[in-house]
């Protein structure tokens, strides 16, 4: 498996899902003095420490309102400490450590260990689709979560519809021809920005048929061949981005509606244009920049020099 250097991917904690099925057990590891809280503001931002790591707080320290019943489970650490997840309510407020300060986890990512960076990853998305499945899609009554947070039910019994956590696959390629690769400018982006090509998977379609199919609807470019390298979860809200690497068949490029820009570029050209600003690549946080990087040094042996750093959304 490649090296996960990029952001989310390295998380450590157990999630013990086995433990999921038992309310009991995880009430009284809730209640235990080893249990920590991962805070979660509705606007997604998730608490930091002054030396940069994440502040899992003790129970006490919010309101007594947020019982195990509102926590999520999220597993058990190296020194099997349990760790909850909680959605902090607007109108409830947490008692921080002192000098921890609430970040946007795309910020907090630049200065978290990567055990840490997964981890709030994990507490973000999962409270996020909690946020976006408080009512049953086929009947409309309110649900209730079970399972340590990991299953929502409907609460009308002649329904009893279960849900559970949603991730929505993407696939993320970057194309080649000969000693050239493939990046593209959404029209959102300013000028210089370019990255790899992206895209959710569509319903009955494998991975390798979904890089044919958005390289060919943004670029116009004919894939014959791909290859699966690596995945990164990307929880804004809640995608598993899967990475390719693909071969086109020639250079012709016909831009989408989905795409401003389109081009080609050489090793040497990206390196060039990096350094004067003319390029903006994707931030090191991303698999996109894993994939940049990954080519240019099968092109070069040197890593890339990433140049300004951007924010994706």
């Amino acid at each position: 498996m490649p090296d996960a250097s990029y952001a989310f991917a390295g998380a450590t904690l157990d999630r013990a899902a086995e433990l999921r099925e038992d309310a009991e057990a995880l009430r009284s590891r809730y209640e235990s003095k080893e249990a920590r809280l991962l805070i979660v503001r509705a606007d997604g931002r998730v608490p930091i420490l002054a030396d940069g790591r994440l502040a899992g707080v003790p129970v006490d320290a919010v309101d007594a309102s947020c019982d195990a019943e509102r926590a999520s489970f999220l597993g058990l650490d190296e020194r099997r400490h349990p760790w909850f997840a909680l959605a902090l309510p607007v109108d409830t407020d947490a008692a921080l450590p002192d000098g921890a300060r609430w970040l946007d986890l795309r910020t907090a990512t630049t200065m978290l260990a990567p055990p840490e960076a997964g981890l709030g990853a994990y507490a973000r998305a999962l409270t996020h689709w909690q946020s976006r499945k408080r009512y049953c899609g086929r009947c409309g009554a309110a649900t209730k979560f079970d399972h340590g947070g990991h299953r929502a039910l409907c609460s009308d019994a002649d329904c009893a519809q279960q849900y559970f956590p949603r991730t929505d696959p993407a696939i993320i390629v970057l194309v080649t021809h000969g000693e050239r690769c493939l990046l593209g400018r959404q029209p959102s982006w300013p000028e210089r920005r370019y990255s790899t090509l992206a895209g959710f998977v569509e319903p009955g379609e494998t991975l390798e048929q979904a890089v044919v199919r958005e390289v060919r609807e943004e670029a116009g470019v004919a894939v014959v061949s791909a290859r699966y390298l690596a995945s990164q979860p990307w929880p804004f809200p809640a995608a598993l981005m899967l990475g390719f690497e693909a071969e086109a068949s020639d250079e012709r490029i016909a831009v989408g509606g989905e795409l401003a820009d389109a081009r080609w570029f050489g090793a040497a050209e990206m390196r060039e244009q990096i350094a004067s600003g003319d390029l903006v690549v994707s931030p090191q946080l991303s698999i996109a920049y894993f994939l940049i990087d990954r080519w240019y040094r099968t092109q070069t042996g040197e890593a890339l020099t990433p140049g300004p750093v951007w924010t994706t959304r």
